[in-house]
């Protein structure tokens, strides 16, 4: 049995892969105040002919074969839930506005200041009320909105829309190890380098080898569901499953295939291109810590190998989709969850990285009336 899930990117998850075939509603946005948009979920599960051995040694015939099969019922699927369209009618949108955040270069001087004393630092630091916090230290302490409502706030002269419960941290990775916590899903999409990222400039790139240095065992609870994106590249895929797993003591369980699509359900770039692929890899495993392994709880499902996900990919550029409702059958109830690498912030998540709010910002969203809703605010938030 192979699963597949469908996910229609528009900041929320609107399709997701379960064991049974069922129509449910359920909210995943966690951007606007005191209030979230219906979105549906259709779960499938489709049985298929086991052409999933190990990812690692499928050659591009086979891994082709399992985008094109793959994908073809559930796109399918969606134009039947009207989630893709066969034709675009409407002209196209307005480009996204491009906000250039200083959160990079302000970080990369922050780390030529002296440290403070570890010892002592409070690690966490609250937003007020007022939505004014002028004297915030975003580089030493982790930002927490700690409300249950989205939260409007000026940073550097910028407004910036914090979601409920958020907490967030730019600059040093080892900051969080300060405050004890222990999470249960650590997802990672490391900037990696490549030739067009070079040429681009957009955003730094990373080496592999210093992936090595993030604190991820020291970070990880027992059985922690450590995830990874990597690019097509070989050379990447090897590192994270030969070296970077093995050294933070993460077993390797399982290699899933993102496809991306366009509105009609087109692939966003040829198959058979010999550049760019359509799909991205995402890595998953478990953290082991020591010789014992902590029980699983009943309630957490054992992770599939395989996995297929289709979406139309966000407007925003590198941004990809949020996996806290595929991966919510794999970690323990009311997990504490963190990404590394972020650039923008979800419900109840911790997220780290040098622009991690940059798509927070105000020009990414727009406002709506909120007639039926019982707040002293006329307006709700919605990306």
């Amino acid at each position: 049995m192979h699963e597949l899930a469908f996910l229609h990117q528009e900041q929320v998850t609107c399709f997701v892969a379960c064991r049974s075939f069922m129509y449910s509603v359920h909210t995943e946005n966690g951007l606007i105040p005191n209030y979230d948009r219906n979105s549906f979920k259709i779960c499938f599960t489709f049985h298929f002919i086991n052409f999933f051995p190990s990812m690692a040694f499928l050659i591009f015939s086979q891994i082709r074969l399992v985008v094109l099969e793959g994908s073809r019922a559930l796109l399918e699927a969606g134009r039947q839930c009207g989630y893709l369209t066969e034709v675009l009618t409407a002209p196209p949108s307005e480009s996204m506005p491009s906000h250039e955040c200083r959160l990079a270069a302000l970080c990369d001087m922050a780390k030529q200041l002296p440290l403070t004393d570890e010892s002592l630092m409070a690690p966490v630091q609250m937003l007020n009320r007022d939505g004014l916090d002028p004297s915030l230290d975003l580089f030493s302490y982790i930002t927490e909105n700690p409300f249950d409502c989205t939260y409007e706030v000026t940073l550097m002269k910028e407004k910036y829309l914090l979601p409920p419960r958020s907490r967030f941290l730019v600059a040093y990775c080892y900051i969080l190890t300060t405050g004890g916590d222990k999470f249960d899903l650590i997802v990672l999409d490391p900037p990696w380098e490549n030739k067009s990222v070079k040429r681009s400039n957009r955003y730094s790139s990373l080496p592999s080898s210093q992936l090595k240095q993030l604190p991820v065992p020291a970070l990880a609870a027992p059985e922690c569901l450590v995830v990874t994106w990597v690019t097509n590249r070989a050379k990447h895929l090897r590192f994270i499953k030969e070296e970077l797993y093995p050294y933070w003591a993460v077993e390797v369980l399982a290699e899933w295939l993102w496809v991306k699509v366009t509105r009609t359900g087109e692939f966003v770039f040829p198959l058979d291109s010999p550049h760019k692929k359509p799909y991205e890899v995402l890595v998953l495993g478990r953290h082991r810590s020591g010789t014992d392994r902590a029980v699983r709880s009943s309630a957490v499902e054992e992770l599939p190998e395989q996995r297929l996900l289709i979406s139309v990919p966000s407007v925003l550029h590198s941004q990809k989709p949020s996996l806290s409702a595929v991966l919510k059958p794999y970690i323990s109830p009311e997990p504490k969850c963190l990404e590394l690498f972020a650039r923008s912030l979800q419900r109840d998540w911790t997220s780290w990285g040098n622009e991690v709010i940059k798509f927070q910002h105000s020009s990414y969203f727009t406002r709506e009336r909120a007639e039926e809703l019982s707040m002293t605010s006329e307006t709700v938030i919605i990306q």
